[in-house]
């Protein structure tokens, strides 16, 4: 599933159930409006390493490519940590 399908399903879910409590609903806000700003930030890294990648094959140098790698890893972990907050949510697990 795509990111944007995920969030799309997510929400949807989310206006379905009517039981939850304001917290939890908060809580999802949270993780959602978390996840929409990773996305942005995958995009960003995205361009920057489709930059990098055309800068090398046609013989440049990156001076930054640390930064570049280290960006994408940073938001990759954070999506990671908010997929397994949604995920242990959806698993009954502590929030």
């Amino acid at each position: 599933m795509s990111l944007a399908g995920f969030l799309a399903y997510s929400g949807m879910a989310m206006a379905r159930d009517q039981s939850r409590t304001a917290v939890a609903i908060a809580t999802e806000r949270d993780v959602l409006t978390e996840l929409f700003a990773m996305r942005r930030q995958l995009g960003w890294a995205g361009s920057n390493l489709n930059q990098v990648a055309k800068t090398l094959n046609s013989g440049g140098d990156v001076p930054h490519l640390a930064d570049v790698i280290a960006d994408i890893q940073r938001v990759t972990n954070a999506v990671r940590i908010a997929a397994d907050r949604v995920a242990n949510r959806e698993a009954g697990g502590p929030s």
